[in-house]
C-alpha cells in the first residue's frame, strides 16, 4: 500500500480514491464477464486479472502520465462539463484542507495517532498473510525436494511425490510438474494423459506467474472483500480454460471427467492456490461443461470492440484528466503548493508561524460615501479593510496568483457561502510586528506573507475551513481589437523607482506594481502580463476573465475609472455595481481589448465552515 508524502488527510484520501477506482473497475469486469459467460474462459480469465492488478497501479499514475505528455501551452478542454464528470468518476474524494485556529497544531498532533494505529493494522495483517503464504510454500516445496524422477513425457520436468498430494506444476521460472505416487495405480493411461495435458496447460497460460501477482494483490489490500472475490473467480475461470484446452485437444470428455474425479477421490487440493493443480473451482459445474461438451463460442466483432473499449477508457480516462489539466488532482496539487509557500517556509522573527501583530475586527454598519469611500489592500505597515465582506481577504488569502499563471477568480467562485458573509460589512486592522517590518517592505516577500498572516486572522478570528474543487462559471474571454493594443511594454518595474514618482505604489500579484495616477479614478499598472491583467479586471467586471490576448510580454497600462468619488485604487472592485456598466467601454476604448461572454471550468473555492467573530 503506497503513502503519499503527505499529510493524514492526504494519503487517506488517496487511498480511498484508489479503493474506489479499483472498485469500479472490478465493477466493470464484472460486466464485461456477463457479457462473455458464452465465450472462451482465458478471455474472462484476463478480465478478472486486469481487475486485480488495477489495484497496484492507482489512477494517479495515468493523471501523472498525461501531465506530463501535456504541451508547454494548456490545452482548452471543449466539454468543461465532460472533464467535471471525468474528474468526478476518477476521484470523487476530494482533499480537504482544514485551517483551524493556531491551537488546533496540537490538537492535529494528537489525531495522528488513529492513521498511525490503522497502518500499524494493516502492516500486522498484512505480515500474517505473507507469513501464511511463505508456509505452506515451504510444505510445497519440502514435498517437491523429497520427489524423485519420473519417467512421463512431458514439456517440464516431471516427479513423483511420496507425500499426499494432488497432480500440479510447482516453479514459476522453472516450473517442475508434481504426480502423487501410486496415481498410476488409480487412474488409467488416457486419464493420466488428460491430467498431464490439464497440467501442462497451466504452464503455457503461466498461470503461477499471474497467480502470484494476485497472491501481492491479497497481501496488500487484504481488507478490500473483492480482492478475495476476485481470487474466486481467478481460480474458477483458469480451471475451465484449461479443461477447454485439454478437449479441444482430443481427449474425450467421458474419461477426462472420470480422471479428474478419482484425483479428487483419492488426493487433496494443494495448499497453496498458486500450485496450479487439477481441482478447485465447482467440481459439479466442472463436470457438467466438461460432459456436454459445450462448446465455447469465438470472440465476435462486436464483443472486441467492447473489450478494446473497455480497456481504453479504463486507461484514458485518467491520462485525459492529466493531459487536460481538467480534474481536481491538478487544482488541489497547485493550492497546496502555494499554501506551502505561503506558511512553510514564513516565519516571524520569534521562530513562530508568521502572524499580525495586533488585529482588529469588527462590524460596519455604516454607509459609504465618495469621502469615505470602501478600501482594503496592504499598508505600509499592514492590511486594511474598510466597510467591505470578509470575502476579500477570503481571496486574497486562498486563492493561488503567481504571475503567468494566476488564478482568475471573483465571489460567483466561491461556494458554501453562508447569507451573512456575503451581506455584513466588516472594518479590520492588522499591524505587522516591528521585527517583521523588513521583510514585509520586500516587495517579493510581502504578497506570501500577506496569504500566510490573513490564513492566521481568517482561521483564529472566523473559524474559517476551506478546499479547493472546479466548477463552471460564466466568464469573459479578453482578446485584443482589430486595432490592436493601447499600451507599451515595460521599461521598468523597479518599485522603489516608481515610488519616488507614485507614493501609492505597491507590489500585487506576480511581481505586478500598482498605482494611483495623477488624476482622480486613474489606475496605472507596472511590469503586468495579461494573465495577472485579466485577474485584476475580473475584480471589477464581476465574472472570471480568462486571458485570449496571445500577448506573452509584461506593460505598462493605464486606465481611468468615471466614477465620482473613486479616486482610490483599492475601491475598484467587483462590490461597486456601476464597474460592471463601465469595464466593456474602459477595456475597449482605453486598452484596446475587447470582453467575450463565454462559459468556461474554474477553479473554486469551496467553504467547509465560517463562524461570525465576536466583536473586538
Amino acid at each position: 500500500m503506497m503513502l503519499p508524502a503527505a499529510g493524514n488527510e492526504g494519503w487517506t484520501t488517496s487511498l480511498v480514491n484508489h479503493l474506489w477506482q479499483s472498485t469500479i473497475v472490478a465493477a466493470i469486469a464484472w460486466l464485461l464477464v456477463l457479457s462473455l459467460r458464452n465465450n472462451h474462459a482465458r478471455t474472462r480469465y484476463w478480465v478478472w486479472m486486469i481487475a486485480s492488478v488495477k489495484f497496484l497501479f492507482p489512477f494517479s499514475l495515468f493523471i501523472a502520465a498525461g501531465e506530463a505528455l501535456r504541451p508547454t501551452a494548456a490545452i482548452p478542454m471543449k466539454s468543461p462539463a465532460l472533464a467535471a464528470a471525468m474528474e468526478q468518476i476518477a476521484q470523487p474524494f476530494p482533499q480537504t484542507q482544514s485551517f483551524a485556529a493556531t491551537g488546533a497544531a496540537v490538537a492535529s498532533h494528537s489525531s495522528n495517532i488513529v492513521p498511525l494505529l490503522l497502518l500499524a493494522v494493516w502492516a500486522f495483517r498484512s505480515c500474517i498473510v505473507a507469513f501464511s503464504w511463505w508456509r505452506k510454500w515451504r510444505q510445497i516445496r519440502a514435498a517437491v525436494r523429497a520427489a524423485s524422477p519420473a519417467a512421463i513425457p512431458a514439456g517440464v520436468p516431471v516427479l513423483w511425490a511420496s507425500s499426499l498430494l494432488e497432480p500440479g506444476v510447482v516453479g514459476i521460472l522453472r516450473p517442475v510438474m508434481v504426480l502423487p505416487e501410486g496415481i498410476r495405480n488409480r487412474l488409467t493411461s488416457a486419464q493420466l494423459d488428460a491430467i498431464v495435458a490439464h497440467e501442462m496447460c497451466h504452464v503455457r497460460r503461466r498461470d503461477n506467474l499471474t497467480f502470484a501477482i494476485h497472491m501481492v494483490v491479497e497481501t496488500l489490500f487484504w481488507f478490500h472483500p473483492l480482492v478475495w472475490w476476485i481470487r474466486a473467480r481467478l481460480v474458477e475461470e483458469r480451471e475451465l480454460a484449461c479443461d477447454e484446452s485439454v478437449l479441444q485437444a482430443g481427449n474425450e470428455a467421458e474419461v477426462y471427467a472420470e480422471g479428474i474425479l478419482n484425483v479428487c477421490k483419492f488426493y487433496v487440493e494443494s495448499p497453496l492456490t498458486c500450485v496450479s493443480g487439477v481441482s478447485g473451482s465447482d467440481l459439479k459445474k466442472r463436470i457438467i461443461r466438461i460432459m456436454s461438451e459445450r462448446v465455447a463460442s469465438q470472440l465476435g466483432m462486436c464483443r472486441k470492440i467492447l473489450l478494446a473499449a473497455a480497456c481504453f477508457v479504463v486507461i484514458a480516462t485518467p491520462t485525459a484528466i492529466g493531459i487536460f489539466h481538467a480534474g481536481q488532482t491538478a487544482v488541489l496539487a497547485r493550492a497546496q503548493a502555494a499554501s506551502a509557500m505561503a506558511t512553510a517556509p514564513l516565519l516571524g522573527a520569534d521562530g513562530e508561524p508568521l502572524t499580525f501583530d495586533v488585529v482588529s475586527v469588527r462590524e460596519d454598519k455604516s454607509i459609504p460615501t465618495p469621502q469615505d469611500p470602501p478600501q482594503f489592500g496592504p499598508t505600509a505597515d499592514g492590511y486594511v479593510l474598510r466597510n467591505l465582506t470578509v470575502m476579500i481577504p477570503i481571496l486574497a488569502a486562498y486563492i493561488p496568483s503567481q504571475g503567468g499563471d494566476a488564478a482568475v477568480f471573483n465571489v460567483d467562485q466561491i461556494t458554501g457561502v453562508p447569507g451573512w458573509l456575503s451581506s455584513t460589512r466588516y472594518d479590520i486592522n492588522a499591524k505587522v510586528s516591528e521585527a517583521d517590518l523588513p521583510k514585509w517592505k520586500d516587495p517579493a516577500l510581502q504578497p506570501a506573507m500577506l496569504r500566510a498572516m490573513l490564513q492566521a486572522i481568517l482561521a483564529e478570528r472566523f473559524r474559517l475551513a476551506v478546499h479547493h474543487g472546479m466548477k463552471e462559471n460564466p466568464i469573459f474571454e479578453l482578446t485584443v481589437t482589430k486595432n490592436g493594443p493601447k499600451f507599451k511594454p515595460s521599461e521598468t518595474t523597479a518599485l522603489a523607482n516608481i515610488r519616488q514618482k507614485y507614493p501609492s505604489a505597491r507590489a500585487i500579484i506576480g511581481g505586478t506594481i500598482v498605482a494611483e495616477g495623477p488624476n482622480p479614478g486613474q489606475t496605472m499598472l507596472f511590469g503586468v502580463t495579461m494573465p495577472v491583467l485579466s485577474t485584476f479586471l475580473s475584480h471589477m467586471a464581476g465574472r472570471p476573465i480568462q486571458d485570449k490576448t496571445g500577448l506573452t510580454g509584461k506593460y505598462d497600462i493605464t486606465y481611468r475609472i468615471e466614477l465620482p468619488g473613486l479616486s482610490q485604487t483599492s475601491s475598484a472592485i467587483a462590490e461597486v455595481p456601476e464597474l460592471d456598466s463601465q469595464i466593456f467601454t474602459l477595456v475597449r476604448d482605453q486598452l484596446g481589448l475587447r470582453l467575450k461572454s463565454a462559459k468556461g471550468e474554474v477553479e473554486s473555492l469551496v467553504i467547509d465552515h465560517i463562524e461570525q467573530p465576536s466583536p473586538n
